[in-house]
């Protein structure tokens, strides 16, 4: 069982990142996804679906966080920046705005990074993201947070990411976005 409240926290020393079939565990990640990002079950289903196309793409890539008795408590994947992705055709014209477009080619987009609550703040999120992008070949990276001073962007800036845009919209999202991007390999 996770580590809910009370009690000692959980050992980050048990936690170990490495390959991930996140089609074969996609409702575990979605599990810990709905925990970190507060999901509807509607939001879910409609997550499963683009989370199994995406990992049908040429380069995509995931990794997870599992402890010793392999339950899954935080995950991310990416893949290489296609332009013609729907979040490139949606974020292209911010970016392009702040004459920072080309970020959008030859760029790795970190697609989803999520960390069970209780495992956050114990570096697993950053071993996560650090791991993943160490294996791309692009020069640099792409990916979008809530527009919003957070833990997980106080994260991405540590890493290097800094803002391209901001106040990006998403169809059908409450809140807008940022677009942060960095330089690879990320900062240790």
């Amino acid at each position: 069982m996770l580590h809910t409240s009370g009690g000692p926290p959980p050992d980050p020393r048990r936690v170990v990142v490495g390959p991930l079939d996140l089609a074969a565990r996609v409702d575990e990640a979605l599990a810990v996804q709905a925990l970190a990002f507060g999901l509807t079950d509607d939001e879910i289903g409609v997550r499963r679906h683009i989370v199994l196309r995406h990992m049908a793409t040429p380069g995509a890539r995931s990794l997870g966080a599992t402890t010793e008795e392999d339950r899954l408590v935080g995950f991310v994947y990416g893949m290489p920046n296609d332009r013609t992705q729907w979040w490139s055709t949606v974020v292209h014209p911010y970016l392009r705005q702040e004459g920072l477009d080309n970020w959008l080619s030859d760029s790795f987009v970190i697609t989803e990074l999520h960390v069970h609550p209780a495992f956050q703040n114990r570096r697993v999120g950053r071993a996560l993201i650090t791991t993943l992008t160490d294996s791309a070949d692009e020069p640099r990276s792409l990916l979008s947070a809530l527009d919003t001073d957070s833990p997980a962007r106080a994260l991405y800036r540590s890493l290097g990411y800094r803002d391209l845009a901001r106040r990006v919209q998403f169809p059908s999202a409450s809140h807008p976005y940022a677009v942060m991007g960095a330089p690879l390999p990320l900062l240790r």
